[in-house]
C-alpha cells in the first residue's frame, strides 16, 4: 500500500469545496467601514422587535450596547448558541449592558423566520438579549456593514462604536473551539466596563453570509 499523502490532500480539497458550495458558506470579512467605522459615532436606527415594540439605538445612550447579527439557520450561530452567546448575554446583561440581537435575513430566504418563530427559537435556547430586532429590509445591517452571522459590535455609553468584528479568534463552526478561543466580545466589554480602552477594537468577522434583500 502506498504511503502517499495524495488521497488525504484530495479529501481535504473536497471538504473545502463542499464548504464553499454550502448555502451557509463561511464568510470572512473586514470590520464595518464608512458610517459605522470604529472610533466614530454609531449610526442611530429604529426597528421593531419580535414583540412588536419599536426600539431605537439612541434610547440606550448612557449604556454599553452590543449589536449581534444573528440567523438561527447558520451553523456558526448554532455553534455559539450551544451556550456561549447566552452566557455572554446573561453575564453582561446583569452588569447593565444592553444586548440587541438583529436579524437582517430577507423574507424570501429559506433561513427567514417570522418574529414569532425567531422569538420561539431564542426562547428554546434560553437566550437573554435585551431585544431581538427584525431588519428584513437589511437597512440596519447595511448601515453597519454587517456581513456575517454572527457579526458583533460594541457601542460605548457615549454612542461611539468601539468594537466591530468577530465574536472570537477561531473562525470555525466547531463548538470545541470556543473554549480555546479569545472571546473578543467578553474581553472588550470587561475592558469598557473597567474604563479601559479596548485592546482589540476590530477583528475579522466570520460566519455565514447575511441573506440581504436583493
Amino acid at each position: 500500500m502506498s504511503n502517499s499523502p495524495l488521497p488525504l490532500a484530495l479529501s481535504r480539497r473536497a471538504f473545502s469545496a463542499s464548504l464553499l458550495a454550502a448555502p451557509w458558506a463561511l464568510s470572512l470579512t473586514t470590520p464595518a467601514i464608512a458610517a459605522a467605522s470604529v472610533g466614530q459615532a454609531a449610526p442611530d436606527f429604529s426597528a421593531t422587535d419580535t414583540s412588536g415594540q419599536t426600539r431605537k439605538l439612541s434610547d440606550y445612550k448612557g449604556k454599553l450596547v452590543v449589536l449581534e447579527w444573528t440567523n438561527p439557520g447558520c451553523p456558526f450561530v448554532q455553534k455559539h448558541y450551544s451556550g456561549n452567546m447566552q452566557s455572554l448575554q446573561k453575564e453582561f446583561g446583569s452588569k447593565g449592558v444592553v444586548w440587541l440581537a438583529i436579524n437582517s435575513t430577507e423574507t424570501g430566504s429559506g433561513d427567514y423566520l417570522t418574529p414569532a418563530k425567531l422569538a420561539s427559537w431564542l426562547g428554546e435556547k434560553q437566550a437573554a438579549p435585551t431585544a431581538t430586532l427584525m431588519d428584513e429590509s437589511g437597512k440596519i445591517g447595511q448601515l453597519y456593514g454587517a456581513r456575517t452571522t454572527p457579526h458583533m459590535y460594541i457601542v460605548s455609553p457615549q454612542g461611539q462604536l468601539i468594537y466591530a468584528g468577530g465574536i472570537d479568534s477561531i473562525a470555525s463552526a466547531r463548538v470545541d473551539d470556543i473554549k480555546t478561543a479569545t472571546n473578543y466580545v467578553r474581553q472588550g466589554l470587561n475592558e469598557a466596563l473597567g474604563g479601559k480602552p479596548l485592546s482589540m477594537a476590530s477583528s475579522r468577522a466570520y460566519g455565514c453570509s447575511i441573506k440581504y434583500k436583493a
